[in-house]
C-alpha cells in the first residue's frame, strides 16, 4: 500500500521517550477513572438500593452513560476551541464534585443528581485520545492510542479484589470516595504535565445549541433505556421520548444551521459517517453480550433450561480474563493502524466479533470454556473497534477539530449500548416460561439474544465494505476530511 507522508512538527513526539511513557501512564490513569465511575457501582447495587429505599437500578446503571452521551457535544467543541487539556481538567474536578454528591446524597434524586455530574468522566476518554493528537505524530499516535484506550482494562481485573474488602470495612460509599480522589489526582497529574493544546480552532461555542443537542439526545436514549422499567406508554416516558424528539428536531431544523454550530452534520463525510455506523453497530452488539453474560453466570447448567454456565469461578473467568482481550485489542489494533490504516483494524474487529457471537450460539451459552473463549474474543473485538475507531476518525478530522470528531465516537458508543441492551431485553422479555413455578428466560430467548448480536456484526461488514473500498490508500493523510 503506498503510504502518503507529512512532515510533522519538530514538538511531536515520534517515538516511545520518558517522557511519552509519562504521558501515558497519566492518561492512562484518568481512564482507569472513568471505568470506575461507569463500573464501581454495579458491585454495591444491593446496599444502594437498601440505603435509597428503591429498586430501580436501572438509573444508577445508565445514568452516567447517558449522561456522557449528553456532555460530549459540548465538551468536544469547547476542548476544540479553548484548549483539550483545559476542558479535560474541567471535566475531572466536576467528574470528582459528582462522586462527593453520591457520596452525601440523602435520597435517590440527589443521588442521581451526582451519577448525572459523574457522567462529564466518560468526556474524558475523548478528550485522552484528542490530546495524544496535539503531542504525538500522526502514525505513532495511533499506537499511542491503542494504550491508552485499553490500557486502563487491566485493572479491570484487581478491582474486584481490592474493592471487595473496602467495601467490607467501609460500606458502599468508599466506590464514591475512590471516584472523587481517582478523579482529583488526575485533574492535578494533567494540569501539571500534559502538555496545553497547540492547535485550537476560532470562534466560539454555541451554548444553546450543545444544551439542546445533549438535551436530546439524553432524552430519547433514557426512553430506550429505561422504558421498559417505566413503561412505553406511560405519561413520564412519552414526555421524556416527545420532548427528547423536540430537541433533536429543534437543533436540526434551526440551530445546526448557525455559522459556527456545535457539530456540523452537514460537513461529516461519508467516510466518516460510515465509520460512525460501523462503531454504532459494532460496539452495540459486544454492550449486549456483556448483558447477557452476567445472566449466563447466574444460571447452573443442571437446571435443564438449555442454557447456564455458573461455576465456583465464571464470574472471575467471564468477566475478568477478558479485560487481557481488550488491551491486546486495542494494543493490537493501534500497531495495524499505524501500518496499513484504522479502517483495516476496524474491519478486523468487526469480523472477530462475528466469529466470537457464532461459538456463542453454537455451544457456548451451555458450556463455561466456550464461553470464556467467546467472552475473550468479545474483548478483543471492544478493544479494536474503540481504538480504530477514535484512529479512524483522528484521520478524517483536521488536527483543530480533533476534540468534536472523537466526542461523535464516544456518542456513537453510547447510542450502541442503549440500543443493542434495550433489543436484547426485548427478545429475553417476550420468550420468557415458567419453570418450576418461577418466570425465566427460555433458552430459545437466550440464543435468540446471541443470534441477534451476530446478525448485527453481519450487517455491520456492510458499511464496512464501502468504507474499506472508499479509503484504500489512506493511512494517516490525504484522506477525505470532514469540515466539522
Amino acid at each position: 500500500m503506498q503510504v502518503e507522508t507529512v512532515e510533522a512538527e519538530e514538538y511531536l513526539h515520534h517515538g516511545w521517550t520518558r517522557r511519552v511513557v509519562g504521558y501515558v501512564a497519566i492518561l492512562m490513569m484518568v481512564n482507569v477513572m472513568v471505568d470506575s465511575v461507569l463500573a464501581s457501582p454495579t458491585f454495591v447495587l444491593p446496599q444502594l438500593g437498601e440505603a435509597f429505599h428503591t429498586n430501580q437500578f436501572a438509573w444508577i446503571g445508565s445514568s452516567a452513560m447517558l449522561a456522557g452521551a449528553m456532555w460530549a457535544p459540548l465538551l468536544g467543541k469547547s476542548a476544540d476551541i479553548n484548549g483539550k487539556r483545559k476542558i479535560l481538567v474541567i471535566t475531572l474536578l466536576v467528574a470528582g464534585a459528582g462522586g462527593l454528591v453520591c457520596l452525601i446524597a440523602p435520597n435517590v434524586a440527589v443521588f442521581v443528581l451526582g451519577r448525572l455530574l459523574q457522567g462529564t468522566a466518560v468526556a474524558a476518554t475523548f478528550l485522552t485520545v484528542a490530546l495524544i493528537r496535539d503531542i504525538c505524530a500522526p502514525k505513532f499516535a495511533m499506537v499511542v492510542t491503542g494504550f491508552v484506550t485499553s490500557g486502563s482494562a487491566v485493572f479491570g481485573i484487581i478491582t474486584p479484589f481490592i474493592l471487595e474488602p473496602a467495601l467490607h470495612a467501609f460500606g458502599w460509599r468508599i466506590v464514591f470516595v475512590i471516584s472523587a480522589v481517582f478523579a482529583c489526582l488526575a485533574a492535578l497529574l494533567v494540569r501539571l504535565v500534559i502538555p496545553e493544546s497547540r492547535k485550537t480552532a476560532p470562534g466560539t461555542v454555541d451554548v444553546k445549541g450543545a444544551i439542546v443537542l445533549g438535551l436530546g439526545l439524553a432524552g430519547v436514549l433514557v426512553y430506550i433505556s429505561l422504558g421498559q422499567v417505566f413503561g412505553w406508554l406511560s405519561p413520564i416516558s412519552l414526555v421524556v421520548l416527545v420532548a427528547g424528539a423536540v430537541a433533536l428536531a429543534y437543533w436540526y431544523r434551526v440551530l445546526s444551521r448557525k455559522p459556527q454550530p456545535v457539530v456540523d452534520v452537514r460537513g461529516i463525510s461519508a467516510a466518516l459517517g460510515l465509520g460512525l455506523l460501523v462503531v454504532i453497530m459494532g460496539t452495540g452488539a459486544y454492550q449486549s453480550m456483556l448483558q447477557l453474560f452476567s445472566i449466563l453466570v447466574e444460571v447452573s447448567p443442571g437446571e435443564g433450561l438449555g442454557y447456564g454456565i455458573a461455576a465456583p469461578a465464571a464470574l472471575g473467568l467471564m468477566f475478568g480474563i477478558p479485560s487481557l482481550g481488550i488491551m491486546l485489542g486495542g494494543v493490537a489494533a493501534g500497531t495495524i493502524s499505524a501500518r496499513v490504516g484504522p479502517v483495516w483494524s476496524l474491519a478486523a474487529g468487526v469480523l472477530f466479533g462475528l466469529l466470537a457471537t457464532f461459538v456463542m450460539l453454537v455451544a457456548g451459552a451451555g458450556s463455561l470454556p466456550l464461553a470464556v473463549l467467546s467472552s475473550f474474543m468479545l474483548s478483543v473485538t471492544a478493544g479494536s473497534m474503540v481504538t480504530s475507531g477514535f484512529n479512524l476518525a483522528s484521520v478524517l478530522a483536521p488536527p483543530e477539530r480533533q476534540g468534536t470528531v472523537s466526542s461523535l465516537v464516544m456518542v456513537m458508543v453510547a447510542v450502541g449500548s442503549v440500543t443493542m441492551n434495550f433489543i436484547g431485553s426485548a427478545v429475553l422479555g417476550a420468550t420468557r416460561i415458567t419453570h418450576n413455578g418461577e418466570s425465566v428466560n427460555s433458552s430459545l430467548g437466550v440464543h435468540g439474544y446471541i443470534a441477534v448480536a451476530g446478525v448485527v456484526f453481519a450487517l455491520a461488514t456492510i458499511p464496512t465494505f464501502f468504507l474499506v473500498r472508499r479509503m484504500r490508500g489512506h493511512v494517516t493523510v490525504s484522506a477525505p476530511v470532514s469540515h466539522i
